[in-house]
Formats: structure tokens, C-alpha cells, sequence
């Protein structure tokens, strides 16, 4: 990757099935290890990043909801997976040199540090990666929506979701081979044509506060450096 990156300060959203690799569950190490020398890379050249990360390996609080778990209870189970995921990222990070530090919605002292937005905006300034855990701290919440969130208040200038495929298609890709992918899109016509990259109120937020979205795939490598550089294959809304 190139010293050259169009952004200085970025926050990197991941679903938890990122982490899965061809597991049905839970975290494949080698691809966490592949995202986590990504990252290195990215920060190595002097760009500051965040993490937020899904849990959807881990627990889904739709499906528990549907299986009699109070929604509310469901999403705090959610939260937690994340806090899990961030742990295992943070650990692999340090074990390839990368300081990190994990930054809780939900307190748990004994873990992990509680967000305070100075506290993590410092981490990053020193040079650390943070990782964002427990979503926003509030049921029906999504963790889409805590990654929005936290870029606008970290004044990240890019929001970069990793997906599973190349960028935002007009319908899924896996199941239509006709469907046509995006280069750009505007947050209006995402909301409008119910592109379904993000959550609205994810969507709205970076829309307020004027933060580009850059879908990528992760599953692509190197992609999230040259992503960053303003080259690879990615979908840019703004």
C-alpha cells in the first residue's frame, strides 16, 4: 500500500460473519489474522482507525427474539457477542505489534475501557487502534448504526464497511447474476431505492454529518488498504 491515503482518520465497520471464514459459526483465526494484518497495514501508514464489529457470528437478536427472547434482553445479548469479537480483534492485533484498545458502550471495567469519546479520540491521536464495542449501549440499536455514530463523533472522514461482496448492487448478487453494481450513490437514492447497505438511521447519521460510506468486500485482500487510498473496487455514497 502506497504512503499516499486519501483519508487520515477512518472507522472500519465489519459484520461478525467477517470473522467467520468458512465456519458456520463462531471465529476462523487465519481470517481474523488476514483482516487484522489489513489493518496494520492501513494504520502503519500513519492513518488513524477505528474498528466497530458485528456479532452476527456470535448471536443474532432477531433470531433470539423469534425464539421467545425478549427483544430487548435479545440485544443486549448482541452486545455482548461484540464485545467478544472486539477481544478477540484487539488480541490478534497485539500479537502482531499494533497497540489497541477496546472502548465499551456498556461498562465492564474488569475487560475492557468505558467509552468516552475524548478518552478514545486520544488512543487514536497516541497512535492506537480503538475498537468500538456494545454497539450504541441501547437496544434496537444496530451495530450499523453504532459505527455511524461513533465515526461522526470521532470525525472519522470515511465510513468503510467491509461486506461480503464488492460493493452495493440493485439486488444480491449471489442469487442474481444480472444484478448491476453501483460506482456511486448519493444517501438519498440508498434511502430511496431501499439499498439495503445499512440501516436508515445509519444512513441518515452519515448523512448529517456529510461522512462518506465506501462499501468493499473483505473478503477481497488488500482490499481495505487500497480502499483507503482511494483505489480498489468499492462503492462510494456520499
Amino acid at each position: 500500500m502506497s504512503s499516499i491515503t486519501s483519508y487520515k482518520r477512518v472507522l472500519l465497520k465489519l459484520s461478525g460473519e467477517a470473522l467467520m471464514g468458512d465456519l458456520e459459526y463462531g471465529l476462523d483465526t487465519p481470517t481474523v489474522k488476514r483482516i487484522c494484518e489489513e489493518v496494520k497495514t492501513v494504520h502503519s501508514v500513519g492513518v488513524q482507525t477505528a474498528l466497530v464489529i458485528g456479532a452476527g457470528n456470535i448471536f443474532r437478536g432477531v433470531v433470539g427474539a423469534a425464539a421467545g427472547i425478549e427483544r430487548t434482553t435479545a440485544d443486549y445479548m448482541g452486545m455482548l457477542a461484540t464485545v467478544i469479537n472486539a477481544l478477540a480483534v484487539q488480541s490478534m492485533l497485539e500479537s502482531i505489534g499494533v497497540h489497541t484498545r477496546v472502548l465499551s458502550a456498556i461498562p465492564m471495567s474488569s475487560v475492557c475501557e468505558a467509552y468516552i469519546r475524548r478518552r478514545a479520540i486520544r488512543h487514536m491521536e497516541k497512535g492506537r487502534v480503538v475498537i468500538f464495542a456494545a454497539g450504541t449501549g441501547n437496544p434496537f440499536f444496530t451495530t450499523d448504526t453504532a459505527a455511524a455514530l461513533r465515526a461522526a463523533e470521532m470525525g472519522c472522514e470515511a465510513l468503510i464497511k467491509g461486506t461480503q461482496v464488492d460493493g452495493v448492487y440493485d439486488s444480491d448478487p449471489k442469487t442474481n447474476p444480472d444484478a448491476v453494481r453501483y460506482e456511486n450513490l448519493s444517501y438519498q437514492e440508498v434511502l430511496s431505492k431501499n439499498l439495503r447497505v445499512m440501516d436508515t438511521s445509519a444512513v441518515a447519521l452519515s448523512r448529517e454529518n456529510n461522512i462518506p460510506i465506501l462499501v468493499f468486500s473483505i473478503h477481497n485482500q488488500g482490499e481495505f488498504g487500497k480502499v483507503v487510498s482511494g483505489k480498489g473496487t468499492f462503492t462510494k455514497i456520499s
